[in-house]
């Protein structure tokens, strides 16, 4: 627990566990019932305390909190392999993510604007009118496991930018990268009742906080499931919301089935699949089918797995063995309805293999669900009519991806296909930290990226003159 700038010991507390060895990487005391209605209090103040500090500082201590990560670059992409389990590489790829994000936070906070309303065009021509953008208030944030460090940025980043007083609760799997951050915000000056982490379950902390009144605010990333649970808890508060998908990658017989098989490599087994926008469908025209499938299947079993902490190593386990197990039952599932296993589909501990499965029904659970697991379905198509239909036979719509040369083809998926993003001749995994990133139907609500965020983090104040 992280409280008025500093570490708070508890009498309980929670083991943060490595995935990959199962040793306790650090212990975290575990918030009580009454600390949520102290840090409800607290992020009141703290509201008002950093609201009433100029842009330009707000601006400066994001910039501020980028360079000292910066500065422990290390430090910070060792916890995130530890805790998360993903590799050195990756986790040093998040922390520059991360400030990146801190920095497009604060040029969003010195764009934030507003305009003037014409009042003349109804002949009120003695009014005068103009609007701007003010913080929303008190702000709850719950983060997922995967990315605890640069997705809790995309949340911090711009409510420090819009001025709202900030609760925290990170993945109780992986809270420490998001004590660290507080930490640094702090230490770049950030009032330090305007930032509390709060540590606990979903139904001890998560719950009593997106319920509570004084809330105005609550963005989360996780499940769809959680997703629904927090809209029926939460009543009349701005939602937030990234849940996920079972992306799918387009592959038509005039794509580049060599670029296409190199790059869901990376999009399907970066941190074991453990990405929302992970590829996990891949949709290939029936006559290249063969050869994209022989290209992929050489790709996928060229992977380095296993210690995070080496350098050649490219895909660490998965968060749990639990998780492990879980992807293991998705692959016997679609073999037992028929599907084929052309590589991988074993687990040892946390440890599952990347796996390529073949022709697998639409009903199973991995073509239905969000794996998050280094699984990707292989199944092909006679028609571009039958890619998209399937494509959009799911309850999520986040990213898509098209491989193709065909700008008729490329259009038409551009118009028809129902995501929130997407991307041709690219995978859907492909995310940078200024772009609108969200989804349409059960992948969310509401855009990530700092410049579209802050506008979910702050509320529109109209003031009109009578001269």
């Amino acid at each position: 627990m992280f409280y008025l700038g500093s570490r708070v010991k508890k009498d309980r507390s929670l083991e943060v566990i490595s995935p990959y060895d199962g040793k306790i990487v650090e212990r975290v005391g575990i918030s009580e019932a009454d600390d949520i209605q102290r840090a409800i209090e607290t992020a009141r103040l703290g509201n008002e305390k950093l609201k009433r500090l100029p842009t330009g500082e707000r601006a400066a201590i994001l910039r501020r909190s980028g360079e000292i990560i910066g500065k422990r670059r290390e430090e910070f992409a060792r916890t995130l392999a530890l805790e998360v389990g993903k590799t050195i590489k990756e986790a040093r790829g998040e922390v520059d993510r991360c400030i990146n994000t801190l920095n497009l936070s604060a040029i969003a906070a010195m764009e934030l604007s507003g305009e003037t309303v014409n009042f003349d065009l109804f002949g009120k021509s003695r009014k005068v009118g103009f609007y701007k953008r003010v913080p929303v208030g008190i702000t709850v944030a719950i983060s997922p496991f995967n990315f605890p460090l640069n997705l809790v940025a995309h949340k911090l980043g711009p409510s420090v930018a819009a001025g709202n007083g900030i609760i925290l609760k990170p993945a109780s799997k992986t809270p420490l990268s998001g004590i660290m951050l507080a930490e640094v915000l702090v230490e770049a000056g950030l009032p330090k009742e305007a930032i509390t982490v709060l540590i606990g379950s979903g139904r001890e902390i998560g719950e009593p906080l997106v319920s509570h009144p004084e809330v105005r605010l609550v963005t989360f990333t996780g499940s769809l499931e959680v997703g629904k649970r927090i809209a029926h808890l939460a009543g009349l508060k701005k939602l937030v919301m990234e849940l996920g998908s079972n992306s799918g990658v387009i592959i038509w017989k005039d794509g580049d089935l060599s670029r296409a098989a190199k790059r869901i490599r990376l999009g399907g087994y970066a941190l074991a699949g453990q990405v929302c926008i992970s590829v996990q469908r891949v949709y290939v025209e029936e006559s290249v089918a063969a050869e994209f499938l022989e290209i992929f299947q050489k790709e996928v079993e060229s992977i380095r797995f296993g210690d995070p902490l080496r350098e050649e190593t490219e895909m660490g386990p998965m968060i749990t063995e639990d998780a492990a197990r879980n992807a293991e039952g998705l692959v016997a599932e679609a073999v037992e309805m028929g599907g084929e296993l052309k590589t991988g589909g074993r687990r040892n501990f946390t440890m599952f293999e990347p796996t390529i499965l073949f022709n697998v029904p639409e009903d199973a659970r991995v073509m239905r669900e969000e794996a998050f697991a280094p699984i990707v379905v292989v199944n092909p198509v006679r028609s571009l009519d039958e890619a998209i239909t399937r494509m959009n036979n799911s309850v999520y719509g986040l990213q898509a991806g098209v491989y193709t040369r065909d700008l008729g083809v490329a259009f038409r998926c551009l118009e028809e296909l129902d995501a929130g993003g997407v991307l041709i001749n690219e995978i859907p995994t492909f995310r940078v930290d200024n772009m609108p990133y969200g989804g349409m139907k059960g992948s969310g609500l509401g855009r990530e990226g700092p410049k579209f965020a802050i506008e979910e983090h702050t509320e529109i104040k109209l003031m009109i003159i009578d001269r």
